[in-house]
């Protein structure tokens, strides 16, 4: 078994997981590579750590892996998509952050969860993505031009509204006078969109859903449409630009430019351990049933 490991920080969560993740694959006698820049953060603040790291470390991920672990948040599983991009290679997070809708596995359950991914305890969800296409070619888009998460656009330099003129495979949809627009996958509904207004869909559902950002109509709500949909987006407003996010990526588009947003022709595969599921994770992390009246 060949296993990639990714993180973005190293505090003292951090550094109790990876001392444990890294001890028990070395038990278990499974080749482990580091993400080069997680390696360097590592070996800057720890020196006398790294060697049991073995010094194997990787830039870009090939088909040779089994599995990415990704120490940290959701936002470091988003990151760690970059690398996995459409070779299939199934993820799983280590949660040292803070909600971790994603990021499933908690710090105290690290060596229970690596032996049942060994010993094929688990399930695998495949996960939409959004791709993007704008008419005026972008190196920061063109170059990683997916999201796990969402598409967003949204105001720059300015605390005046834009106005996102909206289609809908062709068709003429809105004028969203507003902050923004989120577009968002199943697996997004429950991170931006949600505290724009979005509605929970389960990864599973074949949808994507538009969220308005602060609109100004307050008849503007979120719409969910079918994932085969073809959304075409152009933003003008008082500023001669703004922005475009895909996940936590951000780019500068001039105003006027056509985004053409779609679904990617490839999934992310995350691993759903045996005793976890969506609704599980739904109920603790959104704390639903704990009112005292229940």
């Amino acid at each position: 078994m060949k296993v990639a490991v990714f993180g973005r920080f190293y505090n003292a969560t951090t550094t109790f997981s990876v001392d444990t993740l890294f001890n028990y694959l070395k038990k278990r006698k499974i080749d482990a590579y580091i993400e080069s820049e997680f390696y360097k953060l590592i070996d800057d603040s720890d020196p006398n750590k790294i060697h049991y790291l073995h010094n194997k470390q990787f830039d870009t991920l090939n088909t040779s892996f089994d599995l990415l672990i990704s120490i940290g948040g959701d936002g470091t599983i988003l990151r760690a998509i970059t690398f996995v991009k459409d070779l299939g290679i199934p993820i799983i997070g280590i949660n040292t952050g803070r909600l971790g809708f994603l990021a499933t596995i908690q710090v105290n359950d690290i060596e229970r969860a690596i032996q049942n991914i060994i010993d094929g305890k688990y399930r695998l969800s495949e996960r939409s993505l959004l791709t993007i296409e704008t008419s005026c070619k972008n190196e920061d888009i063109s170059s990683l031009n997916f999201a796990l998460n969402e598409i967003a656009v949204s105001r720059k330099n300015t605390t005046s509204m834009i106005t996102v003129e909206t289609h809908l495979n062709g068709e003429y949809l809105t004028s969203y006078w507003s902050d923004g627009l989120i577009v968002s996958t199943p697996t997004g509904s429950t991170g931006y969109s949600l505290s724009c207004g979005g509605p929970v869909i389960t990864p599973d559902t074949n949808s994507f859903v538009i969220t308005p950002i602060a609109p100004h109509n307050l008849s503007a709500r979120p719409l969910i449409i079918t994932d085969t949909t073809e959304i075409q987006l152009k933003v003008t407003g008082r500023e001669e630009s703004h922005l475009v996010s895909l996940d936590s990526r951000i780019a500068t588009l001039e105003n006027g430019t056509i985004i053409t947003i779609k679904k990617a022709p490839f999934k992310i595969k995350m691993i759903d351990l045996l005793n976890e599921s969506f609704l599980t994770t739904l109920r603790k992390k959104l704390l639903w049933g704990e009112d005292k009246r229940n």
